[in-house]
């Protein structure tokens, strides 16, 4: 994965450690030449000096090519800005964006874009994000540990029950929409091609349901 981070503070240059150790290639930009500091000396990405939302430093740093764009600067206004030029302007794939306000949360929402909030679980919570880029939160509660998910099941869980994928503390069905309408799943009901999924899931059990949307139950 080519991954871009807008900020080397804290939690941009932990991540960017993190990516890099992963084996993953790396860019992070920051205006501050002395915030390379903060990435340790083995640090085998790139880093470059400039404003994260100018476009030619965007595509010195190969965005055409991204497969995310992380925005962790300390400004919000800043963060917006950049994400919303990597998600509209070059459709990155995957575009995560800190805020201090969580009164914006619902911009960021309405945008398309996933956002991290509380300092002590920002990098775990993008990491979160960056490896599960095919199951995607549309909203996050508290602090993160619970998230809402909504998905189109594969052709292959046609004819399962609905609670079949539902796990006890980790996992519920919350609601479905079929054919344009929206209901809430009753014990005997069965999934259909198409459907759209919601679901409320512990932020630690992503894995479970990823590979309940990747593979047939029980195979």
């Amino acid at each position: 994965m080519k991954a871009i981070i807008m900020g080397c503070g804290r939690v941009g240059a932990t991540l960017a450690h993190q990516l890099c150790t992963d084996g993953h290639d790396v860019c992070v930009l920051d205006r501050d030449p002395d915030a390379r500091e903060l990435l340790p000396a083995g640090f085998t990405g790139e880093f470059l000096v400039g404003n994260g939302y100018n476009r030619g430093l965007l595509e010195q740093a190969g965005i055409g090519t991204a497969d995310a764009f992380i925005a962790v600067t300390s400004g919000d206004n800043t963060n917006i800005v950049g994400a919303r030029i990597a998600k509209d302007d070059y459709l990155v794939p995957q575009v995560i964006a800190r805020i201090y306000d969580p009164r914006r949360a619902d911009i960021y929402r309405d945008l398309g874009i996933p956002t991290v909030a509380s300092v002590r679980w920002t990098v775990t919570r993008i990491n979160q994000l960056l490896r599960h880029r095919h199951v995607n939160p549309e909203v996050t509660f508290g602090n993160g540990e619970t998230l809402l998910v909504r998905e189109v099941l594969p052709a292959w869980l046609a004819g399962r029950p609905l609670l079949d994928l539902e796990v006890d503390h980790q996992i519920r069905v919350v609601a479905v929409t079929r054919g344009g309408h929206s209901f809430l799943p009753t014990g005997d009901s069965l999934a259909q091609p198409g459907d759209a999924v919601s679901f409320a899931v512990a932020a630690t059990a992503l894995d479970r349901l990823r590979s309940f949307l990747g593979k047939e139950l029980g195979s």
